[in-house]
């Protein structure tokens, strides 16, 4: 301690004796390196926005593409938007994969958030994007129109049966299958007991506490566990009243508070006594994928109340355990009648009322004379769809006979391939009697021989030939059965197909643009329809194409070419009427062919939507992924078709990498090439696209790509580097704004 204190006395003494010595300055001075001179010449740039010409361009958007967590974290990437950009389109979490569920519901917890967040920060975003082929939930969408499959095992073969799918009497508290809307105005409690049907248990109210402005402001949901499909049959049967009379409507929804339809199970009135609804309905079209019943009861300010409420559904097949299921191939009653089929000799087949008088058609098939020989009339049977003949057990006919030529029996035989095999002894004389129809009469395809080959078949013939003369047959309910080792696959029509994912479609963008249109003003309605490949001028199509990843569906193979013109007629209904739609897509600076061909789809699908009574495309948006190597005349180009047009042009995805150059290796004078690059598009943006056409320039990368990234993975694409400094490519996006050299003004 003593040696320290001395040290520190020291220290003092040499301090003050150097403190009063004159100061010399050095003759030394250091220059300042090349990269510093840059960067302090980039950080004079101010934020981007800035340099918008707010005077000739008040709509333009200067837009960022963001990723969702970096944005909604509000972190460094969420403040470096916000400060440069006034609008913002996330890459992923607004799609169709990232928000439709397994089931068809959708979850919008994320869509929500972000909202919210540019809402907060007070940054417009941009609806990317409603209909695409990648990016979707593909799984759902191919289990809608995958084939039916009947299984003959496990359940099945009994009686038609009405079966409960869903059920509430509301006296314990499991809300499990039913819920309301989510507001003020409307209350749940229950009665107290005694309160509900007749007197006996409780029943739940709702009271809506004043007149809505829609009926769906205030709802009550019931579900049931599996989405509806078209042609099936339910019933809805429930004890209703309310403390004034009222009537309230049922929509179709695929999940509580996404619309799908109108109307589900009719209009039920209530009174202020108990009453029994009972209402049973076969889906539609418009109503198949649905899994909740909205009850509307925002009309009538009072307190409803519901109990015993029960939804079944029509089971064909009934219960037990026989393993055998039915198919109908004919019961002629989609046919109108004097519908004829082709026979053979002197036959005839046309589609006639039942002689027996039940009202139903049936195919009458006429001998006029004799037959030449006893195989006449020969008559094709053609099976649904997906359905071969190995999956058969027995054939299955309605048969009625008119006898006026003392004919007693009906000869049949199979022919398949071109092959006669016997059924019974030569002839199967089926047992339908003069006058009368002979029911439900079993021919075992099983006594056919069948090859391997010939099981496959979709379509044999049989030969309806007698023994004696004429006559005059009627058939009806042709139909098969089939054993469990069969289990019957049944292809789904075409325009079934359609139906279905058309419905998706209506599901999906009316509950997506619902939720989303207080705040999204214009969407990517349609992303990259056109091809590569051969044929830039037609659209993409899955058909034919294997290894496709699990994410790609592509709706126009089902919807067909007008499937864009749907998608904005759904926008249109259930979005604002000035919302601005556009069709986007990409190469359209490289690939002159590919813009016209766009260009041609959006006429197209403009004159689809007119047909609609609906507003088409307003704009058109090119997306930019390019390199410092493009043609910058074919960009040009690019930009005079598209401002011919008429329509908003969007540049919607611009960023820029150095051709098959990594970060890592990439020169200052690439970096130069770059910025030279950045400056030109976005100056010959301004020069040619009309004032009036421009809706704005999305910079897609804002900063350089990391190497683990899953898009253009190590480029150095972006304004910025990944450590969040400008590059050159910055200023030359700012002056391409300005159209001038910003860093001369700067001292």
């Amino acid at each position: 301690m003593k040696n320290l204190n001395k040290i520190l006395a020291a220290l003092v003494v040499f301090l003050t004796v150097n403190a009063c010595t004159d100061y010399q300055q050095l003759d030394y001075s250091v220059s300042v390196p090349e990269s510093i001179e840059l960067l302090n010449v980039l950080n004079q740039y101010d934020n981007l926005k800035s340099y918008v010409n707010q005077s000739t361009d008040p709509n333009f958007k200067l837009g960022a593409g963001v990723v969702f967590s970096d944005y909604t974290s509000k972190g460094v990437m969420y403040r470096l938007a916000n400060s440069n950009f006034d609008e913002i389109a996330d890459g992923y979490t607004m799609k169709h994969g990232a928000v439709v569920q397994d089931d068809g519901s959708l979850n919008l917890a994320n869509v929500n958030l972000l909202l919210q967040t540019a809402k907060d920060a007070g940054v417009s975003i941009y609806g990317h994007c409603l209909v695409w082929s990648s990016n979707q939930n593909a799984s759902y969408l191919n289990s809608l129109i995958a084939p039916t499959i009947t299984s003959g095992g496990g359940g099945g073969g009994g009686e038609p049966t009405w079966d409960v799918v869903s059920s509430q009497d509301f006296e314990t508290d499991d809300d499990s299958n039913y819920s309301h809307s989510d507001n003020d105005n409307t209350i749940l409690s229950f009665t107290a007991a005694g309160g509900g049907s007749d007197g006996v248990g409780r029943a739940l109210q709702i009271t809506n506490t004043e007149v809505q402005a829609n009926d769906w402001n205030c709802q009550l949901f019931f579900n049931i566990p599996e989405a509806t499909q078209e042609g099936d049959q339910y019933e809805l049967n429930m004890d209703i009243r309310s403390d004034v009379p009222a009537t309230y409507s049922t929509q179709a929804q695929s999940s509580p508070g996404n619309y799908v339809y109108w109307d589900f199970f009719g209009s039920p009135s209530s009174t202020t006594e108990w009453t029994n609804y009972d209402k049973t309905i076969t889906v539609s079209s418009s109503t198949a994928g649905c899994k909740t019943i909205a009850f509307n009861l925002g009309l009538t300010a009072t307190t409803y109340y519901f109990d015993n409420i029960t939804v079944k559904k029509y089971n064909t097949t009934g219960g037990g355990s026989s393993s055998k299921g039915s198919i109908m191939i004919n019961d002629f009653e989609s046919d109108a009648l004097g519908t004829t089929y082709p026979m053979t000799g002197n036959s005839t087949a046309t589609v006639v009322e039942d002689p027996a008088g039940s009202g139903s058609k049936v195919l009458s098939v006429g001998n006029a004379a004799t037959p030449a020989n006893q195989s006449e009339p020969i008559f094709n049977i053609k099976l649904p769809e997906g359905i071969t003949l190995g999956n058969c057990k027995n054939l299955i006919l309605d048969i009625y006979v008119v006898d006026n030529q003392g004919i007693y029996g009906q000869g049949l035989r199979m022919i398949i391939n071109g092959k006669e095999g016997n059924v019974g002894d030569n002839f199967a004389v089926l047992g339908a009697k003069n006058n009368d129809w002979g029911r439900n009469l079993i021919v075992p395809i099983s006594m056919v021989p069948l090859s391997e080959a010939d099981k496959t078949l979709t379509e044999f013939t049989l030969s309806f030939g007698n023994k004696t003369g004429a006559g005059f047959y009627y058939y009806d309910n042709i139909r098969m059965d089939w054993e469990k080792s069969g289990d019957l696959s049944t292809e789904k029509t075409p325009e079934e197909k359609a139906t279905i994912i058309d419905n998706a479609m209506a599901t999906w963008i009316g509950g997506m643009v619902a939720n989303c249109k207080d705040y999204v003003k214009a969407w990517d309605v349609v992303n990259e329809p056109m091809s590569d490949w051969p044929d830039p001028a037609q659209l993409k199509t899955g058909v034919d194409q294997t290894g496709l990843a699990d994410d790609v569906f592509f709706w126009q193979d089902y919807m067909g070419k007008d499937y864009a013109a749907r998608a904005i007629q759904l926008e249109r209904k259930y979005g604002n009427p000035d919302d601005k739609l556009f069709i986007n897509d990409y190469n359209l600076e490289s690939n002159p062919d590919k813009c016209k061909g766009l260009i041609d789809f959006v006429k197209y699908t403009d004159g689809v939507c007119n047909s609609m009574g609906v507003k088409g495309v307003d704009g058109i948006g090119t997306q930019m992924h390019v390199s410092i190597t493009a043609d910058t005349a074919k960009i040009v180009q690019m930009f005079q078709l598209l401002a011919a047009t008429g329509k908003l042009i969007k540049i919607s995805e611009l960023d820029m990498g150095l051709g098959s150059v990594m970060t890592a290796n990439a020169t200052d004078s690439m970096y130069i090439a770059q910025a030279n690059l950045y400056e030109f598009i976005v100056k010959k943006y301004f020069e040619i696209i009309p004032a009036a056409q421009r809706y704005g320039i999305t910079q897609w990368a804002l900063t350089d790509s990391p190497a683990n990234s899953s898009w253009r993975a190590g480029e150095p694409i972006g304004l910025w580097t990944l450590d969040l400094y400008r590059k050159r490519a910055y200023g030359g996006f700012a002056n391409g704004l300005a159209g001038k050299d910003v860093s001369k003004e700067f001292n």
